[in-house]
């Protein structure tokens, strides 16, 4: 048997003294995601992992991810006490905790202060904009949603920036219009700030070095600083950390693929428009939507679309495909039935 692990990790400064006096520490910990509630806030269950007076809190998230990461490539064979036999584990991070301004550097977010101030869209703006009118109505309103990918771009772009002339202004316009201020790099950015100011500053009796040659200088410091890693290895490491996807989304991934090598996208689409949607227990089919963000989809379609696919694509993907559909379809409907009957028996 293997069994999926879905870990819930907390982070935050905490005192690493008995007395009173504030001895700052960031400490990780983690709980398993599976247990029941009453279970998950005994003190038992919340499992110490790591704390460092010194340590940079996204530092040791990065020891953080990359355990988890070898741990789920690999698994951990344990002995199940209750089936009397070997198991393997595959752990994957369901969600990181914390407070505020933790979940705003675990996101690469400037916090609550900037002028795009949610760590989780793009609700927000300028000063003159959030007190108009229209500024002040969207406020109120979900933004675009914030993406890893978008996130890593922007951060390399202020790094891109870093080595232009005027470059201190310029990454705290992006930070300011964007509200992305990746922690994990700062220091690494804010070297190279500093640097080119130093050189690009003129000395009494002297000229300015060429700008050419302050890139040149900026680039081989940048090099440096890195250490033989790669930029994306110097950033936020949860923004690519692997996430271990339900079942639906894998299957609705390859089923994609198979539909458009086969050039029968278009097709699928028009039947999941007239699709009869009134005995869905989550109606959510707007396949102009779902097709056109087929790559970002969340739970509500996944819930309508296992119930569905079966009807859509019985001739348009093999059969072993059209079977795994049938199965999932089934069981999305059990497990409503399921939570159903628990909510009646709390009532």
């Amino acid at each position: 048997m293997v069994y999926a692990i879905p870990l819930i990790i907390f982070m935050d400064d905490v005192s690493g003294n008995v007395l009173k006096q504030w001895n700052k520490h960031h400490a990780i910990y983690i709980s398993n995601a599976n247990l029941p509630c009453e279970m998950l806030e005994k003190e038992f269950f919340v499992r110490f992992v790591t704390s460092s007076p010194h340590t940079a809190p996204m530092e040791l998230m990065r020891a953080m991810k990359e355990s988890i990461c070898v741990a789920a490539e690999s698994g951990i064979v344990v002995w199940d006490c209750k089936d009397n036999q070997e198991v393997m584990l595959i752990p994957y991070a369901l969600f990181v905790t914390g407070d505020n301004p933790m979940q705003a550097e675990e996101c690469s977010h400037a916090g609550l202060n900037c002028n795009y101030y949610c760590r989780t869209c793009e609700v927000g703006g300028m000063k003159e904009y959030k007190e108009s009118e229209a500024g002040y109505n969207s406020i109120f309103n979900s933004g675009n949603t914030r993406m890893p990918e978008e996130t890593s771009n922007v951060i390399r772009q202020q790094f891109e920036t870093a080595i232009l002339s005027g470059a201190s202004e310029k990454v705290k316009n992006s930070m300011s219009s964007t509200g992305i201020c990746d922690m994990a790099s700062a220091s690494i950015l804010n070297t190279l700030l500093e640097l080119g100011k130093k050189l690009r500053k003129r000395i009494a009796g002297s000229l300015a070095l060429p700008e050419n040659e302050v890139r040149i200088a900026l680039e081989k410091e940048f090099e440096q600083l890195l250490q033989g890693r790669r930029l994306d290895d110097a950033i936020n490491p949860l923004l690519r950390m692997h996430v271990l996807l339900g079942i639906v989304k894998y299957f609705w991934g390859q089923t994609v693929f198979l539909l458009e090598k086969s050039k029968l996208l278009h097709l699928f689409q028009n039947r999941l428009e007239t699709v009869n949607k009134d005995a869905l227990n989550s109606p959510c089919l707007n396949a102009d939507y779902i097709c056109h963000y087929k790559g970002s989809l969340i739970s509500k379609h996944f819930k309508s679309l296992a119930q569905v696919m079966p009807f859509l694509i019985y001739n348009l993907v093999p059969l072993m495909v059209l079977d795994g559909w049938t199965v999932m379809g089934e069981l999305v409907v059990l497990v409503c039935h399921m939570k159903m009957a628990k909510l009646t028996q709390k009532i």
